[in-house]
């Protein structure tokens, strides 16, 4: 029988636009609550996602890599993730305004 586990990886720009995010919320618009709810809810989307990240609609399929692209909305941020053999890599957070004028 065969594994329909997933494991998850980080890249490094994830970690660095959500983190990016996070210091903005919490001393530019001095809303530290803020910034750990959308840190929290980021979280709890991802890993929600793990159990089936190919149940979704694709949403970008990168002609140079081949990589089709998923997403998955977080208030007004936008997390984007690849799935390789069955592995899950989460590799950007966007803010979605940015994204969609």
């Amino acid at each position: 029988m065969l594994d329909d586990r997933f494991t998850l990886e980080y890249s490094p720009q994830f970690y660095e636009e959500i983190s990016d995010a996070i210091r903005y919320i919490t001393f530019k618009l001095r809303n530290p609550e803020a910034a750990q709810g959308l840190r929290d809810a980021a979280e709890r989307a991802v890993l929600d996602r793990l159990d089936a990240p190919i149940a979704f609609a694709p949403y970008y399929n990168d002609e140079a890599t081949g990589d089709v692209y998923y997403r998955i909305n977080v208030r007004n941020f936008v997390i984007f993730y690849v799935v390789i053999g069955q592995v899950m890599e989460v590799r950007w957070f966007r803010y979605s305004r940015r994204l969609f004028p």
